[in-house]
């Protein structure tokens, strides 16, 4: 979180829409070295919060485009209003992609260092398992894939019951025929893309689309761009409701994630960008999950089981995202899953 100097060092900064380093200085509300001040306009710019004009002594600094996007939140504090109160971006951004997550990366320097370290961890791990060992974690990782994003979905199979469910094809008493459909359809994607590595490069809107028709398979979901209105729960937040709109929103994140050369950047935003725009009638977010996964596995990077992740919030934090187009706190998810899934698995 931004501290209180960070803070006031901003609001000044919106306030004047650009000012110097010295104008900075001399607005401050209490005593503090100019020194100070250099050192947190330093740390604010690396964190893409602010960003520079001009050279020198002429150096001004405005709030970036990516303000939005990265200022950190208290998420607790956010949720303490209910929904009718709360002060939100209420329709679909239209320039979110193509005017703001164009030009930033999402991830700062020291983030983007811990992803490779862990990676390089990951790497290390599987060239010491054999083939048949790093099968084996690869199944239980999909097993616990399967189960945890059917959950967030209100699937409620527990993980044992997942486990015997697609080991020994037994369904679980008491539960639903949609729930193990939706459980075994997950199992089925995760195996194609591990077949297919390659098939989401580069991304089309069609490749997407055959994803989500695996997931939705015998669930009676309509296939494909949807052509009606939908509404989520837990929020004001209205997706895009024109055919036409949606196809282009889902054609800008396609060519903005074939154009952008970090996987950790491009996987974070298919999962974020997927469940914004609510391409299809319903299955948006597990659409989301295995296809960020699938950029994931096609460039030898460890897939993310989000085994740990409590539901509500990884819901919390998508709704953040809708809401304020604040990627923060569904960030700190990745990481912390990404995290997760190379010290528990391979």
């Amino acid at each position: 979180m931004l501290n209180i100097r960070e803070t006031e060092i901003l609001d000044i900064i919106k306030k004047r829409i650009e000012c110097s380093s010295k104008e900075i200085h001399e607005d401050f509300s209490t005593s503090i070295s100019y020194a100070t001040v250099k050192r947190i306009l330093s740390k604010l710019t690396i964190e893409n919060l602010i960003f520079t004009k001009g050279q020198g002594k002429g150096t001004k600094y405005l709030i970036s485009p990516a303000y939005e996007l990265l200022e950190p939140i208290d998420i607790e504090k956010y949720y303490n209003k209910e929904i009718d109160e709360r002060k939100i971006k209420d329709s679909f951004n239209l320039n979110l992609i193509t005017e703001v997550l164009s030009k930033v990366s999402v991830f700062t320097d020291n983030e983007l260092i811990k992803l490779m370290s862990l990676q390089k961890e990951y790497k290390k791990n599987i060239s010491q398992n054999t083939e048949s060992e790093y099968k084996k974690e690869l199944e239980r990782l999909a097993i616990d894939l399967s189960w945890k994003s059917s959950q967030i979905e209100g699937n409620t199979y527990t993980l044992l019951e997942t486990e015997r469910l697609l080991k020994e094809k037994e369904t679980a008493s008491g539960k639903t025929k949609e729930e193990a459909i939706m459980i075994l359809n997950h199992k089925e994607a995760i195996d194609f893309i591990i077949e297919n590595p390659d098939y989401l490069t580069p991304l089309t809107i069609s490749k997407i689309e055959d994803i989500h028709s695996i997931l939705i398979k015998e669930l009676a979901i309509e296939k494909n761009i949807r052509k009606r209105r939908v509404g989520i729960s837990g929020t004001n937040y209205r997706p895009l409701d024109n055919e036409f709109q949606i196809t282009e929103a889902m054609t800008n994140m396609c060519d903005l994630v074939n154009k952008k050369e970090n996987i950790f950047e491009k996987a974070l935003l298919l999962l974020i960008l997927i469940s914004y725009i609510q391409p299809f009638v319903d299955g948006n977010k597990r659409t989301a999950r295995i296809v960020s996964n699938a950029i994931l596995m096609n460039n030898k990077c460890c897939p993310i089981s989000y085994r740990t992740v409590d539901s509500i919030e990884y819901k919390k934090a998508m709704l953040l995202f809708y809401e304020q187009n604040n990627i923060t706190t569904f960030k700190e998810i990745f990481i912390n899953q990404f995290e997760f899934a190379v010290n528990t698995y391979f």
